[in-house]
C-alpha cells in the first residue's frame, strides 16, 4: 500500500510539473515561438519543437547565465529564464520537447 501511494504521489508531482510547464510555456515563450513551438523566434531562431530536452536546459542555462547569445537573442532570452529555478527549466524543456515537430 505504501508503495502504491508512493508511486501515485510522484506521478502526481509529474503531472503538475507538466502542467506548470505548459503553462509557463504559453506566457512566456508562446509569443514568440508559437503556441506549439514551431515559429522561427521572431523570424532569428528554428523550431524549438522536438527538440532534446537535454539540448534545451543547456541553451535555457545558457541564456540564463547570459554565456549563450544565440541569433543575437541573449538579451531577451535572458530576461525570459531569469526567474525560472533548474526544476522549471528541466520540465519546460521535456514539455518542449514532447512538441511534435
Amino acid at each position: 500500500m505504501m508503495k502504491k501511494t508512493l508511486v501515485l504521489m510522484l506521478l502526481s508531482s509529474a503531472s503538475l510539473l507538466m502542467a506548470d510547464a505548459a503553462s509557463e510555456y504559453r506566457q512566456k515563450c508562446a509569443n514568440c515561438h508559437g503556441a506549439y513551438a514551431k515559429q522561427s523566434a521572431l523570424g532569428k531562431s528554428s523550431s524549438i519543437a522536438g527538440k532534446r530536452a537535454s539540448r534545451i536546459v543547456k541553451d535555457l542555462k545558457g541564456y540564463k547565465s547570459g554565456r549563450l547569445n544565440k541569433n543575437g537573442m541573449g538579451g531577451l532570452m535572458k530576461a525570459q529564464v531569469k526567474q525560472l529555478s533548474g526544476k522549471q527549466i528541466q520540465a519546460l524543456a521535456t514539455y518542449i520537447s514532447t512538441l511534435p515537430k
